[in-house]
């Protein structure tokens, strides 16, 4: 069964359409006007393998990244199906020169999001950082996810965030993986 979805968002801020293939093989295409943005989906795309599609229009980047997030953790919780037999946690770090990153997730539709990014300036490239922030939140709460995402050190801005961004990556890649000794949901409530 194919594990795949799309879901789109019009207001009157944005119009953005989100489809993703969780049994992919990394591939991203995004149009996005917000280029931090797009480098980001384009990352977390290919270390997931989750092949994401993503075309957003909008006003302002606050607006269009947050619809995005929201149609991107939307489009994931979708993908899983009702039922879905994953591994349902996956943790991970990854380095980026300077930087060490760690992100620990939970699939099991419990939203909460920690995250500490060590960022020292107001913006990375064409970014504030309070709309990073505000994505990886967002993205938590329409995927019903539990994140924690963690910088341990790193000196330059952009490496803190693009190893952030890595870690997720990966740990979504092990969250999202089907466990072929799974026979029932990855909760002892039955539901996730």
């Amino acid at each position: 069964m194919a594990r795949m979805a799309t879901v789109t968002r019009e207001t009157k801020e944005t119009v953005i359409k989100v489809s993703v293939n969780l049994d992919g093989e990394g591939k991203a295409k995004i149009s996005s006007s917000i280029k931090y943005l797009t480098h980001m989906l384009t990352i977390l795309a290919h270390h997931s393998l989750i092949d994401i599609s993503v075309e957003a229009e909008g006003d302002l980047i606050h607006h269009i990244s947050e619809d995005v997030a929201i149609c991107l953790g939307t489009a994931i919780k979708k993908a899983l199906g009702e039922e879905p037999k994953i591994k349902r946690f996956g943790s991970a770090s990854a380095p980026m020169d300077d930087a060490l990153a760690s992100a620990a997730l939970d699939l099991g539709g419990r939203r909460f999001c920690v995250i500490d990014l060590k960022t020292t300036g107001l913006c990375v490239e064409d970014m504030v950082v309070e709309d990073i922030y505000h994505f990886i939140r967002s993205f938590s709460d329409s995927l019903q996810a539990n994140i924690h995402l963690h910088i341990q050190y790193g000196d330059n801005d952009h490496h803190k965030v693009e190893a952030a961004f890595k870690a997720l990556a990966l740990a979504l890649r092990d969250a999202v993986e089907e466990d072929p000794r799974r026979k029932t949901v990855p909760s002892t409530k039955g539901v996730l």
